[in-house]
């Protein structure tokens, strides 16, 4: 699978107790992504963070949350990306979803070629 050099980054953002049908939210979402050809998504869990509640999801021993934040990251063309979109939102009841332009330098074990650097 080709990434074209400029490219779509997809972050999106949850607690880690969030589910899709009975299958956490961070899980349900990687699987879509596959099942869709997307190339790529790796999910991040967060130490401490915090979103429109202001309550604070920490794994500090004396304020133990069990609701990490957790942030899943998919790069793909634009176009993948905004097909993704609506069935994220399908699966989503709260969170924060972000897209930024990004160029892709390297996708698999071999470097793209100058000439499609340049």
């Amino acid at each position: 699978m080709q990434l074209p050099r400029d490219a779509v980054l997809l972050r999106i953002f949850f607690g880690e107790e969030d589910k899709h049908n009975h299958l956490p939210l961070y899980e349900a979402i990687v699987l879509k992504a596959r099942e869709m050809h997307l190339a790529g998504a790796t999910v991040m869990r967060g130490c401490i963070g915090y979103g429109h509640s202001t309550r604070l999801h920490t794994n500090k021993i004396l304020r133990l949350s069990q609701d990490l934040p957790l942030v899943v990251e998919i790069v793909d063309s634009q176009s993948k990306i905004d097909t993704f979109l609506p069935v994220l939102d399908r699966m989503m009841t709260s969170g924060l979803v972000t897209l930024e332009k990004v160029q892709v330098l390297q996708y698999g074990s071999e470097m793209m070629s100058p000439a499609v650097q340049a």
